[in-house]
């Protein structure tokens, strides 16, 4: 097998882990975490809570797989930097997501 074949295997299982994490998210009887070490806020509905969490992380997978794709085109092509940056835009984009949206709706007061 090529390099540029098992280089974009290996990316593309992150993204359907990233996706598996969002599936069990949705399906979670208790608040999932978002942030690594830090317990969940207090959630007002838990089961719309965890749906737009489970939601986010399957999209931040199925993204991530998407911008993996330019490594099946070699080592020295300049798309490659359109996965590098690409995944930091969409990384950045999750955590705006999280804190300015799902955890302003979904926080009790």
């Amino acid at each position: 097998m090529d390099g540029r074949i098992i280089g974009f295997i290996v990316w593309a299982l992150f993204g359907c882990f990233m996706i598996g994490l969002g599936i069990s998210a949705f399906f979670s009887k208790k608040a999932v975490g978002f942030w690594a070490n830090i317990k969940t806020f207090p959630v007002n509905d838990i089961r719309g809570y965890n749906r737009a969490t489970g939601k986010l992380f399957a999209a931040y997978g199925f993204i991530f797989i998407v911008l993996g794709v330019p490594l099946l085109s070699g080592p020295n092509t300049p798309y490659i930097l359109l996965s590098v940056l690409g995944v930091m835009i969409e990384t950045i984009a999750i955590m705006a997501i999280y804190s300015l949206c799902i955890t302003k709706k979904y926080k009790e007061k």
